[in-house]
């Protein structure tokens, strides 16, 4: 009877551990990441990712060094103000002004040429071209800009109607999704990046409206205002900024959530500026 009995207590205990590696094996297989890689994706997405070319004039200004301090008042300084500002000019043998070019990222947010990349990309430009997938190059005019949030939109004239992004809900984002960031990092248009969503509602003391997306898909120099895609495809955030000592990516970038850039967008589109409630008190 008790051999019996022993005989039943070990085909439970094996038979209940049989189960709970099942389950084990279970939870084990849901937290692998997707099978195949983002090569469809990426071939979808790659065309609605553009490269943003600016050229701003840089005043050379040669000031001789070492010059005495005349007090206030004093005839020398009236001259030498007067010869400060003639070199300034351009009088007096300075150079003349040399034009600086800088790269960014951007992303077509309508067929029709509507263009999204951040405000500190086109800030100080004179001249702003849109670079597309195929290499064609369009003058670009500045829609509007948003400092506060570092967004502005672009308008390009395009011979046909080109492939537009679509917005996501970043809402619905939980720490661990999967990401793919396109952009231009150090001149090199089309490059894809995966990581996932390492943290939500970061403060990284940017602005007023910081609510930003943090990620470990690799985001460098001349990723700032490219997309930030879910695993579906669709934009749910404006990479903006990286955190690093070096310049380089070490897996610390932020993206302006699609919740907080579409309005903002969409009222650039709509009015050139954007419209913010106040209280007047």
């Amino acid at each position: 009877m008790k051999a019996t009995l022993h005989l039943r207590l070990i085909r439970a205990c094996a038979a209940t551990a049989g189960l709970l590696f099942i389950v084990l094996l279970g939870a084990a297989a849901q937290a692998r990441p997707p099978e195949g890689d983002f090569a469809d994706l990426a071939e979808k997405l790659v065309p609605a990712v553009v490269n943003i070319s600016t050229t701003q004039s840089v005043q050379n200004r040669t000031m001789p060094e070492g010059l005495p301090q005349f007090p206030p008042g004093s005839p020398f300084e009236d001259f030498f103000k007067e010869f400060f500002e003639r070199q300034q000019r351009g009088e007096g043998g300075n150079r003349p002004p040399r034009q600086v070019s800088s790269l960014g990222s951007g992303f077509i947010v309508d067929a029709r040429g509507y263009v999204v990349t951040n405000n500190h990309v086109i800030a100080e430009a004179d001249q702003v071209k849109v670079i597309l997938h195929d290499k064609t190059e369009l003058d670009a005019k500045i829609v509007g800009r948003d400092p506060e949030v570092d967004i502005a939109v672009l308008k390009v004239e395009p011979k046909k109607p080109l492939v537009a992004t679509q917005w996501g809900d970043s809402e619905k984002l939980r720490v661990g999704e999967w990401t793919l960031a396109i952009g231009n990092p150090f001149g090199l248009g089309g490059t894809v990046t995966a990581g996932i969503i390492s943290a939500r509602g970061r403060d990284i003391n940017a602005g007023r409206y910081d609510d930003f997306l943090q990620t470990d898909a690799s985001i460098n120099k001349g990723n700032s205002g490219g997309p930030l895609f879910n695993k579906n495809g669709e934009v749910i955030g404006i990479n903006t900024a990286i955190f690093s000592q070096t310049g380089g990516s070490i897996g610390i970038g932020f993206a302006v959530p699609a919740s907080l850039a579409k309005p903002v967008v969409q009222q650039l589109i709509e009015f050139g500026r954007t419209k913010r409630g106040w209280l007047g008190v």
